[in-house]
């Protein structure tokens, strides 16, 4: 599947975005005001974005919970029928630039749209691109015990199983380790 740069851009910010959610009521919330907002348009460059609110941050975190049920979608079925409805919702108006350095690339928002319509639309139709392709089973969320971030499996052969290797996966390799010793030992 070739996944272009704007395609990849959307996806990381759709995965860090459904992220910024807290997994539990003692968790903090990423986008826990506008300030948290504003750092996140900028860390993504998050182009065309004006002035934030409360109610953008209001209308982000909406999205953010659909997005958040796209990545849990039992079936393609679903998830399309999911990103349909969040794409269309967003004024979805696929126009070409080259802006900011950027070579030509596809802008899916319409001019002057809000931050939530411009996630909406961007990271709606990347997604889009994994269910047309037949790939939705990449949407995946970690499945250490402790975690359910979310992320995009992009290994050649569908078989990433955690957000990061380096800390989920590391963590509970140790673990199973730990634990055959202790059997073996008896």
């Amino acid at each position: 599947m070739l996944i272009t740069h704007d395609t990849r851009c959307a996806l990381d910010t759709v995965v860090d975005l459904v992220n910024t959610a807290p997994e539990d009521d003692a968790a903090p919330d990423g986008l826990a005001d506008v300030a948290a907002l504003e750092e996140f348009v900028r860390s993504h460059e998050i182009s065309d974005i004006g002035v934030l609110s409360e109610f953008d941050l209001s209308a982000v975190r909406r999205i953010r919970g659909r997005f958040a049920g796209i990545f849990a979608a039992p079936d393609s079925r679903t998830a399309a029928g999911m990103i349909n409805e969040l794409v269309a919702a967003a004024g979805t108006t696929p126009r070409l630039t080259d802006h900011d350095g950027y070579d030509w690339h596809v802008h899916y928002f319409a001019p002057g749209a809000s931050v939530a319509d411009h996630l909406a639309a961007d990271c709606g139709m990347a997604l889009a691109f994994f269910v047309v392709a037949g790939e939705q089973e990449r949407l995946r969320r970690c499945e250490a015990p402790d975690c359910r971030r979310a992320f995009v499996d992009l290994s050649r052969n569908r078989s990433r199983r955690y957000c990061d290797s380096r800390t989920c996966g590391n963590r509970l390799h140790v673990a199973a380790y730990r634990a055959r010793r202790k059997e073996a030992a008896g």
